[in-house]
């Protein structure tokens, strides 16, 4: 375990076997950093900075807490093992992440968000509060979630539309929105208020608010109170085989 000489922990705080916090990285009360947890992990262009002269593992990790700027991890939240946090990153209350998830510098979750398992956010991104990102998602830089936004595994989102260019193109997630396993999001694009996703679909037009999508290009096949009435109904009357 190393502890960084700046770091400052609430009341009640619990850390595993193997965890690294560096930098100016304030945890609030109740929070569980589980095992081999990596907090305040400073940025690629320091480190390049810094690697001709390392000459041990202890030294890295102190020249690491001087890098560092640190995270702010608010109270009640849970970080399992195998998970590394860049420095510059907030999370607020009660926020919970799974095994072995990736998040990059200058991303902010807001409060009662839940990221899954092997989840990468690749830096600059927002989430909204109570939003749930399932196992196996990638966000690239430049995307904003909106609260209450439900994200099935493995949708991936882009952020250039003529790759490699020069040019990120950002995408924008509204409140309330569905989005279904293995959705492709293409850059540039916003998913409205409210609106649906179906599985496997990939987006590469703006979606309008409480619009239900599906295929290859995505497009429009009805409106989001009936999928809602369809749900009902799949919860009330479900039975296997489902046809």
């Amino acid at each position: 375990m190393f502890i960084g000489k700046k770091v400052l922990m609430g009341k009640n705080v619990r850390i595993g076997y193997g965890a690294k916090l560096y930098g100016n990285t304030i945890v609030g009360d109740n929070t569980v950093i589980d095992s081999n947890v990596v907090v305040g992990y400073p940025t690629r262009r320091k480190i390049v900075d810094i690697m001709r002269s390392v000459q041990s593992y202890d030294q890295l990790d102190e020249q690491y807490d001087d890098l560092s700027d640190g995270v702010s991890i608010g109270r009640e939240c849970i970080i399992r093992s195998g998970t590394v946090i860049y420095e510059r990153v907030t999370l607020r209350d009660r926020v919970e992440i799974g095994h072995n998830v990736l998040i990059r510098e200058e991303s902010y979750i807001d409060c009662n968000s839940k990221i899954g398992s092997s989840t990468i956010i690749d830096g600059k991104v927002i989430i909204g509060s109570n939003t749930n990102i399932q196992s196996g998602v990638y966000i690239p830089p430049g995307v904003r979630i909106g609260s209450n936004v439900f994200i099935g595994p493995r949708v991936v989102f882009t952020n250039d539309r003529y790759p490699p260019s020069g040019r990120i193109a950002e995408i924008v997630i509204e409140d309330d929105v569905v989005i279904g396993a293995n959705v492709t999001i293409v850059a540039g694009v916003k998913i409205g208020r409210g609106a649906v996703i179906a599985a496997g679909a990939v987006v590469t037009r703006s979606v309008e608010p409480y619009t239900v999508v599906a295929g290859v290009p995505a497009r429009k096949i009805m409106l989001r109170d009936e999928y809602d009435k369809r749900k009902a109904l799949y919860e009330a009357h479900y039975s296997f085989p489902y046809r």
